[in-house]
């Protein structure tokens, strides 16, 4: 560990929340540029489970895993893979602004500035250096932290990752929807018609619809608590922006496709590239041409799995990512 590794952050509290507690989670809210919520996986590191040994004489050992979501994601997303990846390591995944229980803003919820607020997390509430495991939104971000601070980062898994398009027809569906909102006044518009017209049930269904390649793998428990925090995020202010404010700024990094490529380039340490062939969003030849363009990363490819493997198939990316694990990283640290 060359940071701090703070046990208890100042200023944290338990959340009110327990979306997450099936899992075996405890949710946690720390001051970090506004309040941000976060997500704790396996034993606590603000007390000891009965009859162990307090966190600061018996640590767990090996980087700490921090999970990041993507657009319109939340620290739900990593509930079927995180108990399985806190054995022996702290692992937590945090909201971003302006998604799942952060508060967020216009301001606020872009790329860049949650790119910022990882860092400030990595370095305030787990201690450096970490394993970041991004999915979509969250892998450019991860990515972007890597390049930027690689000090911090001992590891990158990047699980369908919002990456450069491959000169291919798009899927028309959700390239008329980005492009929705991408236009001043429209794109609000449009998310305003839409929020109004759907329930929580709907928008989790159009998500999971969206998302997975066979909806039917959809995990029932997991289903009950999204709709549970959808109807909790029916309050949430300036959700909408944060949202478009969110899409917007990828869409600009992204589209620097010769900028990117140069930021993956200049990562450093062991990757892991997890692509399914059925993603809708990011399609899988985008996957195969970062993989050829980073030949030192190792990368895995999972048949008839869409956007978001580690909800469709936890146990195929459990196995992926433990294995790339175990060659790595080992315990001690």
């Amino acid at each position: 560990m060359t940071g701090s590794d703070p046990q208890r952050p100042p200023g944290t509290t338990r959340a009110p929340w327990e979306f997450a507690a099936p899992w075996g989670a405890r949710g946690y809210v720390t001051p970090l540029d506004g309040q941000v919520h976060w997500i704790e996986f396996g034993p606590s590191p603000l007390r000891p489970a009965p009859g162990t040994a307090a966190p600061e004489a018996n640590p767990r050992q090996g980087p700490p895993i921090v999970f990041v979501h993507g657009l319109g994601g939340s620290h739900l997303n990593w509930c079927q893979i995180g108990p399985q990846l806190a054995a022996g390591r702290r692992a937590v995944a945090l909201d971003l602004h302006g998604f799942g229980l952060t508060p967020g803003t216009r301001r606020n919820s872009t790329v860049q500035h949650n790119t910022r607020l990882l860092d400030r997390f990595v370095r305030q509430v787990t201690g450096t250096p970490v394993i970041l495991v991004g999915n979509s939104m969250g892998g450019l971000i991860s990515l972007l932290q890597t390049a930027a601070a690689p000090d911090t980062v001992a590891g990158l898994v990047l699980i369908d990752p919002a990456l450069p398009l491959p000169r291919q027809a798009p899927d028309w569906q959700v390239a008329s929807q980005f492009l929705l909102y991408t236009i001043p006044g429209l794109g609000e518009l449009y998310l305003r018609r839409l929020q109004s017209r759907q329930t929580p049930q709907l928008a989790v269904q159009r998500v999971i619809d969206l998302c997975f390649a066979n909806p039917s793998r959809a995990d029932p428990a997991m289903v009950t608590a999204a709709i549970a925090l959808a109807a909790e995020r029916q309050a949430a202010p300036h959700r909408d922006e944060s949202l478009l404010a969110a899409a917007r700024s990828l869409m600009r990094v992204v589209g620097r496709s010769r900028r990117y490529f140069a930021t993956m380039a200049a990562v450093g340490v062991p990757v892991l590239l997890i692509g399914g062939t059925a993603d809708r969003l990011v399609p899988v030849a985008a996957v195969r041409q970062a993989a050829a363009r980073n030949p030192s990363w190792e990368s895995a490819i999972l048949a008839g799995v869409g956007h978001t493997p580690q909800l469709e198939v936890p146990g195929q990316v459990l196995s992926v990512l433990t294995d790339w694990l175990d060659r790595h990283f080992t315990l001690n640290g």
